[in-house]
């Protein structure tokens, strides 16, 4: 009798242990892809003359003055050049009503490009992404580009901001 009921509840146990269900799991959808573009030129190519040869993002909620923030340099179809931004930047909450909560990343970019042989320029820029979050879902919901709003989230689109220099 005592085997019988250690082995209904290993089974039980082992029935529900197998369950392959959605239940209680978080889509995220984060990815960001930054272009930018002045008069036609692909900016974040470095191999055109006058586009950014040196790109640094730093987060400002980070620990520190200096806490750098990971992102990569790729190409799409078209061999436009866009930064693709994962995650690294520190989330600070804004908001939280019920059980959906806002939060909000603040990233300063230092764009330099070659204006001449001797001279450079330095573009200062600043990004602020805010996401939304519920149990079900972790998104970007919108980004603002030197304090200008350039991105509202809408259904399922990628997440990708164009900016005009």
């Amino acid at each position: 009798m005592k085997n019988l009921f250690f082995s209904f509840f290993l089974i039980l146990f082992a029935v529900l242990s197998c369950r392959n269900t959605d239940d209680g799991i978080q889509r995220i959808d984060q990815i960001l892809n930054l272009y930018i573009d002045s008069a036609g030129q692909d900016m974040l190519n470095s191999k055109i003359p006058g586009s950014y040869s040196n790109i640094r993002w730093n987060d400002i909620y980070g620990l520190t003055d200096n806490a750098p923030v990971s992102f990569t340099t790729k190409k799409d179809a078209d061999t436009l050049t866009y930064l693709e931004y994962l995650a690294g930047a520190k989330r600070k909450l804004i908001d939280s009503a019920g059980v959906t909560k806002t939060y909000e990343s603040r990233i300063a970019l230092a764009l330099t490009r070659k204006v001449t042989d001797s001279t450079t320029s330095v573009a200062n820029d600043t990004m602020t992404i805010q996401y939304t979050a519920t149990p079900e879902l972790f998104q970007i919901s919108k980004v603002f580009y030197n304090g200008i709003l350039q991105f509202t989230k809408a259904g399922t689109e990628p997440n990708t901001i164009k900016i005009q220099k």
